[in-house]
Parts: C-alpha cells; sequence; structure tokens
C-alpha cells in the first residue's frame, strides 16, 4: 500500500479529510490537479457549526481575527441567528482561499501528503484495496491504498469513475459571480428583485465586493470555462443601469440552481465527501460548511477502520448519517432558491414567511437548519436531551487545572466524561483506553435545569457528538464503547 487513504481534491473538504485522518494516526496521500492553490473564494464565511468544528480542533486562531455576528437570511429575508444557544456566531467573510491556506498548513503539519500538480485518471476496486490511477508531471503512475475518497467537486471524476448514482434536479437558472476591486456599489441584500431578474452585491474587505446575478429567462449554459468579466458588467448594466466595466475583476465564475445527490455515500472502498457528493445551489454559503461537516464525521471512522482498532461496518454509519443532512441541505437550498431567484411571483411566498418569522419557534427552527445546529444522529434508544447531539462547551476542572469540553476533543480522540469520580464507570471503560481519553472531571456551573442537568457521565465521539449519558442512555457504556471504538481490548488506564 503506498498510503492508508487517497484522498483526491485539495479543497476545504479534502483538506480538512487529511488533517482528520493523520489526527487519527491514518496515512494519507491527497492528489490535486491544480499546481497552485486557484485563490478563489467561492465559500465566504462559517456557519456556527463550522465555528465549532475549526474550535474543536484549535483551528480558530489561525484565522487571525475574524469578523462574526448574529444576523443571516433565508431566501433573502433577514434572519437573526442568534435565537439560538451557542458559543461560537457565524463568521462573515473568510475567503475560501484562506480557509484552505488554514486547512493546509494544519494537514501537513501532521504529515499529509499533497501532491499538487497530480490529477486522478481512473480506479480498480478489487474488494480488497483500490488501485488509483495518477497523471502526474512526469507521466501516468499507479497508486495503491486500502480506500479512496472523492472531494473532487460537483463535476469530479471520482464520483463517475466508481458510478455512483447522482439523481436530482436539472438548471433552471444560472447566476454569474464576480469579484471585483476600484468601485463602491451599494449593498444589495440576497435576492434583491429587479426588473429582469436577481441581483446581488456585498463588501468583502481590503476593496474587494462581490456581485451576483441572474437574468430571468436566460437559459444555463453548458459551460467548461468561466465567463468573461464583460459578460457579468454587460448583464449587470442590464438589470441595474449601473456600468461596472471599469472595475478590476479578481475572480469570475457562474453556477445553477441544479440539486443532486449520490444514492449512497460509499460504493465498496471508494467512498464521497462535500460537493462530490451533493451539489445545490450555494444559498447562505451552506455548501463549503456541510462539506467540511461530512469530513470531520467521516475521518475518524476511516482512520479506524485502516488502523483496524473498528470494524468495516463503521463506515456505513457515515453514510447514514451525513446522507440526511446532504439531504436536508437540498431541500432548504431548493426552497431559498424560490424564494430568491422567483422575482413578483414569490412575493406573496415572502410576505407570508416574513410574517411567520416573526414568531419565535419558526425564527429558531429556520435559524438551526441554516446553521447545521440542528443536526442529530441515531445513538439508539435514550431520553438524553444531548444524545446524538454535538456536546455544547462545558466549562471543566482537571487535575485542579481549568480547562472545557472542547479542548478535550482537540485530539481527535473519544472522551469518556466522568463527572461524578465514578470509579466503577472507570473501570468498565478501561479496555478502551488506548482509543479513547478517560476523564473525571468537575463542572462547577451545571445549571440546575437544561439539558446537562443531573448528568454523571457522557461519552463523546472524536467529532464532538455524544454518544452514550448517564443517566438516558438505554444501553450499557461498554455496548456504547463497543459501536463506535471497536471491540474490547486488553490495554488498560486512565487520565484525570
Amino acid at each position: 500500500m503506498d498510503a492508508s487513504v487517497i484522498v483526491v481534491g485539495a479543497g476545504p473538504a479534502g483538506l480538512m479529510l487529511a488533517g482528520e485522518l493523520r489526527l487519527a494516526g491514518a496515512g494519507v496521500i491527497l492528489l490535486e490537479r491544480l499546481l497552485q492553490p486557484s485563490g478563489e473564494s467561492r465559500g465566504l464565511g462559517f456557519t456556527a457549526r463550522t465555528m465549532e468544528v475549526f474550535d474543536q480542533r484549535g483551528l480558530l486562531p489561525r484565522f487571525g481575527e475574524i469578523e462574526t455576528g448574529t444576523m443571516g437570511h433565508f431566501g433573502g429575508l433577514p434572519l437573526d441567528l442568534g435565537c439560538l444557544d451557542g458559543r461560537q456566531e457565524a463568521a462573515k467573510v473568510v475567503p475560501q482561499s484562506a480557509t484552505e491556506r488554514v486547512l493546509e498548513s494544519w494537514a501537513t503539519e501532521l504529515g499529509a501528503e499533497i501532491r499538487r500538480g497530480h490529477e486522478f485518471v481512473g480506479l480498480d476496486d478489487s474488494g480488497d484495496a483500490v488501485a488509483v490511477r495518477v497523471h502526474g508531471p512526469e507521466g501516468e503512475y499507479v497508486l495503491h491504498a486500502s480506500y479512496l475518497v472523492g472531494c473532487d467537486g460537483g463535476r469530479g471524476k471520482v464520483r463517475k469513475a466508481a458510478e455512483f448514482d447522482f439523481p436530482g434536479t436539472e438548471a433552471t437558472a444560472e447566476l454569474l459571480l464576480a469579484d471585483i476591486r476600484g468601485i463602491e456599489l451599494p449593498r444589495r441584500v440576497a435576492g434583491a428583485s429587479v426588473s429582469g431578474g436577481m441581483v446581488m452585491s456585498a463588501p468583502m474587505g481590503d476593496g474587494v465586493s462581490r456581485v451576483i446575478l441572474s437574468e430571468r429567462g436566460a437559459p444555463p449554459q453548458r459551460r467548461t470555462t468561466p465567463p468573461e468579466f464583460s459578460e457579468v458588467a454587460d448583464a449587470w448594466k442590464r438589470l441595474t443601469g449601473a456600468d461596472i466595466s471599469g472595475a478590476e475583476p479578481i475572480w469570475v465564475s457562474a453556477f445553477t440552481d441544479a440539486a443532486r445527490q449520490v444514492t449512497q455515500y460509499r460504493r465498496g472502498r471508494v467512498l464521497l465527501a462535500g460537493d462530490a457528493a451533493h451539489i445545490h445551489l450555494p444559498a447562505g454559503g451552506q455548501g463549503m460548511n456541510t462539506s467540511i461537516q461530512d469530513s470531520v464525521n467521516l475521518g475518524w471512522k476511516l482512520a479506524a477502520v485502516v488502523r483496524r482498532s473498528a470494524p468495516e461496518r463503521l463506515l456505513d454509519t457515515y453514510h447514514d448519517e451525513r446522507h440526511p443532512v446532504g439531504q436536508r441541505l437540498l431541500t432548504n437550498a431548493r426552497a431559498q432558491g424560490l424564494l430568491i431567484l422567483g422575482g413578483g411571483d414569490m412575493q406573496p411566498l415572502r410576505d407570508v414567511l416574513s410574517e411567520l418569522m416573526d414568531y419565535p419557534d419558526v425564527r429558531r427552527h429556520l435559524a438551526a437548519m441554516v446553521s447545521g445546529l440542528e443536526i442529530r444522529y441515531d445513538m439508539g434508544e435514550g431520553r438524553h436531551p444531548l444524545l446524538g447531539l454535538r456536546m455544547p462547551h462545558l466549562d471543566l476542572t482537571v487535575g485542579g487545572r481549568a480547562t472545557g469540553s472542547t479542548e478535550l476533543l482537540r485530539p481527535g480522540r473519544g472522551v469518556l466524561l466522568d463527572l461524578a469520580d465514578n470509579d466503577q464507570l472507570r473501570r468498565r471503560a478501561a479496555d478502551w483506553s488506548a482509543r479513547i481519553d478517560i476523564v473525571t472531571a468537575r463542572a462547577p456551573e451545571v445549571p440546575e435545569s437544561g439539558p446537562l442537568a443531573g448528568t454523571s457521565a457522557l461519552l463523546l465521539r472524536p467529532d464532538g457528538h455524544v454518544c452514550w449519558t448517564a443517566p438516558g442512555s438505554h444501553g450499557d457504556l461498554r455496548g456504547a464503547l463497543a459501536r463506535w471504538f471497536g471491540p474490547p481490548a486488553t490495554t488498560s488506564g486512565t487520565r484525570g
């Protein structure tokens, strides 16, 4: 084997996956056809859930000062995300190029091998391993690995080579995008309707503005190259009357409202993550954030399987957990597309939805949906309010030292959090101490009411989701440990 895992595509999903795999001790080679990072900024900013994910890996300081806020939108209608409880707010303007720089630095520090200028050509899944054909600077060669993961985007070759089904809806509209410098534009909110179509504009910092437009009735084009900036400027003038042709184009692109999702996220030894598995209208920047979270869900599971500490069936939970999330994303993105692109025909719906969003329950429901904070995985029967959800930050004292649940997740391992100094509990978990951290802690400020009230112990997966609690889970601790971390070993020991 040349590596335990080969990842194709050095975008946010591929880089995050490479880092997660290395954090869990799996060897990885990441293939990227481009010789240099593109510098493109398709995705802007992070949802509150992605901010939590980066925080639990200690990555937030690497981004420098991040502007955060609570205001977002749903289909262009203002939505205050501050109605949700959470430690993190959404990050406003972080270019995707900056995200890729941070994640690439992190992954390479952990030992990931990134091969730029090496393009995926084809594969052969023998059932026991996968052979990957690659075209590099010196010609074609073959790599062998236990698993291959396609993170190469909506037009990626891995999905096609492995013959994944990719059903969905065809594009009905095309949107043109340009990041421009040298001209001041008034801010236009997402989905601002004008005669003939939709326009939006927003500052991105450093004198750069982003414009997006769609002309109603213009059929989507099958493009193989980005549009010329003159095409964007001409359409902007037709729609708004303003001339932006004198601006300096930094990046120009086009996309559509097509919505597709693979029917399964894994076929044999080939898996997909990010846009390779799901495409949709990029409403509210959810695509990149969902892609990063796909990789966080997959990374520790794939590493456990290739390191033989967990059975292969653990990989089935990747599809089981992330496919519904992708399905939910496509549903809300299509709904937002109708509101943004529907013009005057959609105004009655916008008016009714605006009224509904004045109700706190509706506002919380939509905010949780677009921020990713509603995601709950199936952990079996149980009544604890946190079971299946991501662990909220909890201040802790461990061995006389102040820390928190977020910090305990930094190493990318599972955590058994013993809040009651229960020696019997720790002994039951000792056979898994090589794979999880068993931590005895005090939580001095747990409210008497709320999701953690009366909780004496929690088992956290490496992605931060709560998979067992005491009290509240119907199954025993050893059953939960075996399900998520493999059969018991003989090595034992605890920390705390």
